[in-house]
């Protein structure tokens, strides 16, 4: 329910504050008058008028992820992430900025129920499962405008092969609250990119994230997870399609190059850790 994260949130038009008395569980009205209702599903979309020029994920493309990680293949990516922020207080307000379906978000929070967490994705069916998890508010939002947060308003910001919008996640979070970066490793999934059409990884993510972090952050921990996985092929076509590559590649071809026995493969990601100065 949105009244679990309000005062995490600002409203995206004038930047004010909400009327108290005027928002409820599902609504939020700021001091000015601007209204956003939350959908049947529990997210709110802040992306009114022009919207974004971004193409948010499909609804194929949220389900094959939703079936993927559910699935538990990319499990060890999310304890990292949770053990990460374990240190976090048991009230920690948290950003997970590209939430997509919420999964990593989810198993951060774990059993802080006294934890509040906004939600950012540009995807409002993505948005539907993370409206889910207790003490989120799920908000479409484009990642590359001002984030609709207060200055200094949360413990963490989590980004898991998401968008970086550096200088507004400085701006967002308190002194020495955490920014946990999950990006992926050269030899990502390196033996399906060779048969399907998925992105090439560039070598050098995490030193890239520490330089342009600079200033505003400083490093705390690197951690390697390595995932071993075998994968029936419908599995491997909802990991393929389940990122950029669902946007133009079509499921039957996937499936057809990759035939019919298991795929054997390995995710391979770097957990980077820094804190806010």
């Amino acid at each position: 329910m949105l009244s679990d994260a309000r005062a995490l949130l600002l409203c995206p038009h004038c930047g004010t504050g909400w009327d108290a008395s005027a928002s409820g569980p599902r609504s939020l009205v700021c001091t000015a008058g601007h209204r956003f209702d939350a959908a049947r599903q529990g997210y709110v979309n802040f992306l009114t008028g022009r919207g974004s020029r971004l193409t948010p994920d499909t609804p194929a493309m949220v389900q094959a992820r939703e079936r993927f990680l559910a699935a538990g293949h990319f499990a060890p990516a999310a304890e990292a992430l949770a053990e990460a922020c374990a240190g976090l207080p048991e009230d920690a307000a948290l950003l997970d900025a590209g939430a997509g379906t919420g999964y990593y978000l989810a198993a951060v929070l774990g059993a802080r129920r006294r934890a509040r967490a906004v939600a950012l994705d540009l995807s409002p069916h993505a948005l539907r499962r993370a409206a889910k998890v207790p003490g989120v508010a799920a908000v479409v939002w484009d990642l590359w405008r001002p984030l609709p947060l207060p200055d200094a308003s949360v413990d963490a910001v989590l980004d898991v092969f998401a968008p970086r919008n550096l200088p507004e996640f400085a701006r967002v979070t308190r002194p020495g609250g955490l920014l946990c970066v999950v990006t992926p490793l050269p030899e990502h999934l390196a033996e399906l990119r060779d048969r399907l059409p998925m992105l090439d990884v560039p070598a050098g993510k995490a030193d890239a994230l520490e330089r342009e972090a600079e200033g505003a952050y400083e490093p705390v921990a690197r951690r390697r997870v390595t995932m071993p996985l075998s994968l029936a092929p419908e599995e491997a076509a909802d990991l393929a399609l389940m990122g950029p590559a669902g946007h133009h590649a079509d499921r039957d071809q996937v499936l057809a190059r990759l035939g019919a026995r298991r795929v054997e493969a390995t995710g391979a990601v770097e957990l980077s850790v820094l804190r806010r100065r």
